[in-house]
């Protein structure tokens, strides 16, 4: 167990931090997902942009 010391107070740690868990959001439609290493990887294999209905791809 690790001890933080903060304004003369000692606290102690008694849980492991959590990983959070990649969750998919929605506003107006649109998908968005709040992990950005697996955005990131999905753009690599569909690298392409919609604006205004017209598709661009890199």
């Amino acid at each position: 167990m690790s001890t933080l010391l903060y304004r003369g107070q000692a606290y102690t740690i008694h849980e492991s931090p959590v990983a959070k868990s990649c969750v998919e959001l929605t506003y107006r439609h649109e998908h968005y997902n709040s992990c950005r290493d697996q955005v990131r990887a999905e753009m690599y294999q569909h690298p392409s942009l919609t604006y205004r209905g017209i598709s661009y791809f890199k």
